[in-house]
């Protein structure tokens, strides 16, 4: 595949930036500023990544107005965003074409309706009354189950299953084995035996989401599981029967979500966070790395964790808990010149009575 080359000049209008140094520069990739070679062109969003600006072989860095750098540079506002951007812009010559139509393999119920340009890959089975808008992609071995509903320009990659009476919405990706609409988990317990609770709702994934591998969206006992426009989430996350997710929130690997909490907007969780049910957690609310949260976050809080508490709190918590040793050992050298005065102010008590 042949690699293009552009103009330093010709990227900083495509992302909104003024040049600093030749806007002649040729730039034919984009690596990491570690990376990166003669002819790519890098970022520094992060202060600490400045000391590798006197070694990279980087032709030119995107950085922010304050950078100091001797190489041709797009000042930008948002370098990461600006780094994404021309990163799209080279993606381009390397994405995917998927050949449209229906694999000869594929098993179509009659009653499914496939909108045009629609593609279906090898040994996918699609079921009775679904329905999948204009441009989607199914790639191999991926089910959909009964009255589901996808839209237009989704791309659902190999095994994927979305479970009957599913609602996806347009431009979502669902990454490999992750699975919307498995049962909730709920069971009544009868004397020592659990008995199943029917799940009849559904799931509901609007548009602009992103579903990682392997997670799980479960679906509601009764009435819905929702993730709201433009949610990004993470490989192995578990979101649990009717959990609401607002709208622009980031998901990281291994969270789990438990029944009917509800996340407000742009809420960030990072990995391996847990929830407990029945809770909410406020607008803007970031979860620490292993954060447990045991009880409703009020809006715009950052907690870590467990039990999740307030970040600043956490860490001087974190700070004393690492000193307890030498506490202890402080404490019981403390109590041994103790124990040594008492015994020397009984000795002293003995002679005074002789």
């Amino acid at each position: 595949m042949a690699t293009r080359c552009f103009k330093l000049g010709d990227l900083a209008a495509l992302v909104g930036g003024e040049v600093e140094g030749d806007a002649q520069t040729e730039i034919r990739g984009v690596a990491g500023i570690r990376e990166a070679k003669a002819g790519d062109i890098t970022f520094v969003a992060n202060p600490k990544y400045e000391e590798f600006l006197g070694t990279t072989a980087a032709s030119a860095v995107i950085g922010a107005a304050s950078l100091a750098c001797a190489q041709p540079l797009i000042r930008v506002g948002n370098p990461y965003f600006a780094y994404l951007q021309v990163l799209s812009f080279f993606a381009q010559d390397r994405a995917v074409q998927y050949a449209r139509g229906v694999h000869e393999s594929a098993v179509i119920d009659r009653s499914a309706e496939l909108g045009e340009n629609v593609a279906v890959g090898p040994f996918c089975q699609i079921a009775r009354g679904v329905r999948v808008g204009r441009g989607t992609t199914i790639l191999c071995g991926t089910f959909i189950g009964e009255g589901a509903e996808i839209g237009e320009e989704c791309l659902l990659y190999p095994n994927v299953t979305v479970r009957e009476g599913t609602v996806v919405g347009d431009r979502v990706i669902v990454q490999p084995g992750a699975v919307i609409g498995a049962d909730g988990f709920g069971f009544a317990k009868d004397g020592s035996r659990h008995h199943k609770v029917p799940q009849i709702g559904r799931v509901i994934v609007e548009d602009d989401v992103e579903i990682g591998a392997n997670t799980c969206i479960d679906r509601a006992t009764t009435g819905e599981t929702r993730v709201h426009r433009g949610t990004k989430i993470d490989n192995l996350v578990q979101v649990a029967h009717n959990v609401i997710v607002g709208e622009d929130c980031v998901i990281a690997a291994q969270a789990g979500i438990s029944g009917s909490t509800e996340l407000g907007r742009n809420v960030t969780l990072a990995g391996q966070a847990g929830l407990v049910g029945h809770i909410t957690i406020g607008d803007n609310a970031v979860v620490g790395a292993q954060g447990g949260v045991t009880k409703s976050i009020p809006p715009d809080t950052t907690v870590s964790g467990y039990p999740a508490r307030e970040h600043g709190l956490a860490r001087r918590l974190y700070a004393h808990t690492a000193r307890l040793p030498d506490l202890f050992r402080r404490v019981r050298e403390l109590e041994r010149i103790v124990a040594e005065l008492e015994k020397g102010a009984s000795v002293d008590s003995s002679a005074t009575d002789d």
